[in-house]
């Protein structure tokens, strides 16, 4: 009997240290962490997240190699004018090997990732990227991968 008792004193000793949670956890506090978004930006989006993988020359540095100036000028006027609210750009490294080719090309490699709503305009402006990145330097091509994305601000 006592060990019953016990035991419900500590129920209810721990169900007393719970307590509902705040009516609202949005804050205009720019230091919050709440993740709650905002009117523009919901809490969770379904979204797409592109990656781009661009050639910047080979890891020698002695072929079609891209300087930083020019990585730059292309950002400022082909990513940025088209998603000017924010992309990442990481550096990597990439092997290609062509067909008939014994060994692979051994590249420095910028990769672009832009998380973006699924919309015609937006898919649009990643193929001009491309596009415009391959008239500027003579690659063949620039990787794209595409895929869905839950985002949350």
């Amino acid at each position: 009997m006592p060990r019953r008792f016990l035991l419900a004193a500590l129920f209810v000793a721990v169900a007393g240290c719970a307590s509902p949670p705040p009516a609202s956890v949005h804050t205009h506090d720019p230091a919050s962490s709440t993740l709650q978004g905002d009117t523009s930006r919901p809490a969770q989006a379904q979204w797409i997240r592109t990656e781009l993988y661009f050639s910047v020359g080979s890891i020698d540095g002695k072929e079609g190699a891209v300087s930083p100036a020019r990585w730059r000028e292309f950002l400022d006027q082909e990513v940025t004018s088209r998603f000017p609210d924010g992309f990442s750009v990481l550096d990597a490294y990439g092997q290609w090997r062509d067909k008939g080719a014994k060994e692979p090309e051994r590249l420095s490699t910028k990769v672009i990732v832009i998380l973006h709503e699924n919309s015609a305009k937006n898919g649009a402006s990643i193929e001009a990227i491309r596009l415009a990145y391959k008239r500027n330097t003579g690659d063949l091509s620039v990787l794209r991968l595409s895929q869905p994305a839950e985002v949350s601000f």
